[in-house]
């Protein structure tokens, strides 16, 4: 027994040594670069096959042919990859979305470029490198490595260079530090740490294009263990892993629980990777894929063409037709991902899971005696449910975190499910009755993948598109306009995981059987990576992606398809969608604004960072000056149709109590300035809460008002607000607040104050450690951001919160409470927003126009308190002193206003009470002017 305990463990730590080798390249690539390297384990196999082909093949010394393969080779990949894919993303300021499309591209083209040469078939016969059944060399080897990267990393210059150039690359550059050459090194490290698995590995394992880089994503889960950062740690959980799945060989239970045994003994990382991936914190917070300038539309002729390019088949293919019959059906699994990650913008690389239980279940519900059709819709219902898996970890995970989470995802249905014999063995699949023959099966696959086309077409009007597209654009942003983010993270991962079930179904169904093979989560890797490629957020997608990845691969290799979609993902950083490009060129340019003097202060871009140009009249912009574009952008005295009134420009009527102040909907507080539009304003309604017939204070003139706000409670307060971030770092230090209806209330003071800390514990985007935030004297502490947007709170942002992918009057109606037109038109009109300008999309707009966008959002919910976190952000002097007559205006007709604001002039012109604040604290209120 004894013996057999060491012979385990001298196994397990084998594997293990294997599996810290790949933890090693990956924290050392992430910490050179900031890429989470999913390409890691193509790269392995491609080094494997290289070490075989040089020594079986080609007949060299195995010494020889090791140190080509890990000294020029693998580093080459690296460098490779580093100037031709990853240097430009880092250049171009890409997020962790498009490096983790050129990673999954990369790893997509490895494997295909592997397939082309050297085949499919696996080999047995590649030279044990290091030790054999011994595995104290190779141990022995990873810890000196580890020690040697842990020693550079800690001491040396150049380790030091490392970590500046991965927290601020721009930054490390002004300082001197040559960027280029520091991540050029990280990647060639890296690489040769891949390359060094694979052939530590290769002889233990099968060597094919597939299997193999598929074995090293599932031992990245050492590298997740160690949360990216920590080597020891890696090596640790790496070996500990290893000698538990060596040992675990010694249970066999009886019945189901030795399958179940025998499973987890053969697959612990997998289980190691699902916990690292789903229960411990995620490794960023940044969003991934970044949205669409806007929804591409596909013409009616071009969906004309496609129709009859897919009933070609009918025509022309006679009774044979085991080729096309895949297409619908993988188009069918294909839109699935247009949903979760074109409209929903999450990362989905599990939607093959979903796929092959879809076509697992029909089989199993048609052999337990339903017919084809019923157990297909059963198996659909019965899979949707199963995409909690992925959207549950997506309510509070991005980027990374949500990537690794769907992946673990897929790896482990794919490992636990179907590569079990006790879940697949014998199982079968037959086509419905009636359409046993290909050309009728063909019909009724175009009938569904048609229906779902239209199911998801409608996902992309009406409030629910415009909440989705919020989303997916900001999702901050979309939860302080009142969007549930949870419920349609939830609803798109559930429809999603039903569309791929049923293509999954039909796909086993069109070929009469059920291939584990066929939905092996590398075929998630690679489908993605082929809606990405193509655009995400557009319909045709699908259909043409289908087509390319069965028609390529049929006609003339295997592998040219999954090449080709590897080469375009992996230049995602220089090659635009093709699809989306394609249909950009296709949509008539809008009209060009009238372009007027330049505007005196530089405007930042939308969000994602960089500094946005004045738009000339070829980009289809509004320069901020021109007519309509800012609040006001010219001495009010020029003539301009769109220019608010002074002060003192009352058309009719004896100055009243509050001359000087415009209303909110454009007219004067005393009887009535010009709408910012320049257009008439349409007379009010009569009703509660209007002045109706009533003679108004000056004029005898009825009174416009901004849109109907909610029931007014009692007033916003915070109550010993303290936040506290682990780590021991006071953000706020039992803070009182309270917000006066009718007044406005700024918050200064110095960077890092606490005054974006407070800002967001009041608009529910932050939770308190201690302390209350109370609406009406009702505890809404706990409330999320959307939550409190239908209370009546409405918030706007420091860095832009617009959706780039909707035009500026879909903007706006994101944060209507409801379908109601008025709020939404008194809004756009208050902002000068209601003319031509309110049909273009909000990217390319410049920051005058997204910043009145983002206002007329708020407003468009009639909320009683508005909370500004530095509205002037951006703005010029004209613009800002526009802004000031609008809050002004906005309190003066009883909203309750909250500012935080470094701006001190414009404080000083609109704030009746100013609070400072210094380390968390709030040491200072001052009294301007009593609340009306």
């Amino acid at each position: 027994m004894a013996s057999l305990t060491y012979d385990l463990t001298l196994a397990g730590l084998a594997i293990g040594s294997a599996a810290a080798l790949t933890g090693i390249g990956l924290i050392v690539t992430y910490r050179a670069t900031g890429v989470l390297n999913l390409a890691h384990g193509a790269i392995a196999m491609i080094c494997a096959y290289v070490l075989r082909q040089s020594v079986v093949e080609w007949g060299w010394p195995l010494p020889l042919g090791a140190l080509v393969t890990l000294l020029v080779v693998a580093p080459a990949i690296g460098l490779v990859l580093d100037r031709a894919v990853f240097r430009p993303l880092a250049l171009a300021g890409a997020g962790p979305a498009q490096t983790l499309v050129a990673s999954i591209g990369v790893f997509v083209l490895l494997v295909g470029t592997a397939a082309l040469i050297w085949g499919g078939d696996a080999r047995a016969d590649v030279p044990v490198l290091l030790g054999g059944d011994d595995p104290w060399a190779q141990l022995g080897a990873v810890v000196a490595l580890a020690c040697l990267v842990g020693a550079v990393t800690r001491w040396t210059r150049f380790g030091r260079e490392l970590r500046a150039v991965v927290d601020n690359r721009p930054l490390a550059v002004l300082s001197g530090i040559p960027a280029d050459r520091v991540s050029a090194a990280g990647w060639a490290f890296g690489s040769f740490t891949a390359g060094l698995t694979g052939v530590l590995i290769a002889p233990y394992v099968r060597l094919d294009p597939y299997g193999m880089p598929l074995l090293v994503v599932e031992v990245i889960a050492v590298a997740v263990l160690a949360r990216m950062r920590s080597l020891p740690v890696a090596i640790g959980a790496a070996l500990t892993v290893g000698v538990a799945q060596a040992q675990l060989t010694r249970l066999h239970p009886e019945g189901w629980a030795g399958d179940v045994v025998q499973a987890a003994g053969a697959n612990l990382f997998v289980l190691a990777l699902l916990v690292g991936a789903l229960v411990l914190p995620g490794l960023g917070t940044d969003d991934t894929l970044p949205p669409p300038s806007a929804a591409p539309r596909v013409p009616a002729s071009l969906w004309l063409v496609t129709g009859v390019l897919f009933l070609l088949p009918l025509g022309f293919a006679g009774e044979d037709l085991t080729t096309a019959v895949q297409i619908p059906a993988l188009a069918v699994i294909l839109l699935s991902l247009v949903v979760v990650s074109g409209r929903g913008g999450q990362i989905a690389l599990g939607q093959a899971a979903y796929a092959g239980l879809g076509a697992l279940f029909t089989a199993l519900l048609a052999a337990a005696g339903l017919p084809e059709l019923t157990a297909l819709l059963l198996a659909v219902a019965c899979v949707a449910p199963l995409g909690l898996l992925t959207g549950w970890p997506a309510i509070r995970r991005h980027g990374l975190a949500l990537a690794l989470a769907t992946l673990a995802v897929g790896v482990a249905v794919s490992r636990f499910v179907f590569a079990q014999p006790y879940a697949t063995a014998g199982v079968t699949l037959s086509r419905p009755a009636g359409f046993d023959r290909d050309r009728r099966y063909y019909v009724l696959e175009l009938v569904v993948l048609t229906g779902c086309l239209l199911l998801v077409a409608a996902l992309r009007r009406g409030r629910t598109g415009r909440a989705l597209a919020a989303l997916r654009d900001h999702e901050r942003g979309a939860e302080a306009a009142g969007v549930r983010v949870a419920g349609l993270k939830l609803l798109v991962f559930v429809l999603g995981a039903a569309l791929a079930a049923l293509g999954g179904g039909l796909l086993g169904m069109g070929v009469r059987a059920f291939d584990p093979d066929a939905f092996d989560p590398v075929r998630g890797l690679l489908w993605f990576a082929a809606v990405l490629t193509l655009g995400a957020d557009t319909l045709l997608t699908p259909a043409a992606a289908a087509a390319l990845l069965v028609a390529l691969d049929a006609g003339t290799h295997a592998g040219v398809a999954v090449a080709l979609i590897g080469l375009l993902a992996a230049l995602t950083g220089r090659v635009p969608p093709l699809l989306t490009a394609l249909l950009a060129k296709t949509r008539p340019s809008p009209a060009p604004g009238p372009h007027h003097r330049p505007s005196r202060a530089k405007h930042p871009g939308p969000p994602g960072g960089g500094t946005h140009p004045d738009p000339g009249p070829a980009e289809g912009g509004t320069h901020p000056s021109s007519p309509g574009a800012a609040v006001i952008a010219a001495p009010p005295d020029g003539g301009r149709e769109d220019a608010l009134p002074p002060a003192s420009a009352a058309r009719t009527g004896a100055p009243g109590p509050t001359e000087g102040r415009a209303r909110p909907d454009g007219t004067g507080a005393t009887g009535g300035a010009r709408p910012l539009t320049g257009e008439p304003a349409p007379p009010p309604a009569a009703g509660p809460g209007r002045t109706g017939g009533r003679a108004g204070p000056a004029g005898g003139r009825a009174q416009p008002r901004r849109p109907a706000a909610a029931p007014r409670p009692s007033a916003l307060t915070a109550h010993r607000l303290t936040l506290t971030y682990p780590g021991g770092l006071t953000a706020l230090d039992r803070v009182d607040l309270e917000l006066r209806a009718g007044a406005v209330t700024a918050v200064v003071g110095p960077n890092g104050a606490g005054k974006s800390t407070l800002f967001d514990c009041l608009a529910g985007t932050l939770r308190p450690t201690t302390g209350r935030v109370t609406l009406g004297g009702v505890d809404i502490t706990a409330r999320p951001a959307h939550t409190r947007h239908r209370l009546g709170i409405a918030r706007t942002f420091q860095q832009l919160a617009v959706f780039p992918s909707l035009t500026v009057e879909e903007n706006v109606r994101v944060g209507a409470r409801d379908a109601a037109v008025e709020p939404v038109e008194q809004a756009l009109r208050l902002f000068g927003l209601a003319g031509p300008q309110r049909h273009r999309a909000a990217a390319g707009l410049p920051t005058g126009t997204l910043r009145r966008v983002e206002l007329a959002r708020a407003l468009a919910s009639a909320p009683h308190t508005l909370l500004l976190d530095e509205p002037a952000a951006g703005l010029d002097t004209d613009e800002t002193a526009a802004l000031a007559r609008i809050l002004a205006a906005l309190a003066a007709d009883g909203l309750t206003v909250l500012v935080v604001e470094h701006d001190p002039d414009l404080v000083a012109d609109i704030a009746h009470t100013v609070h400072t604040m210094e380390g968390g604290r709030i040491v200072s209120r001052t009294v301007t002017e009593a609340a009306p």
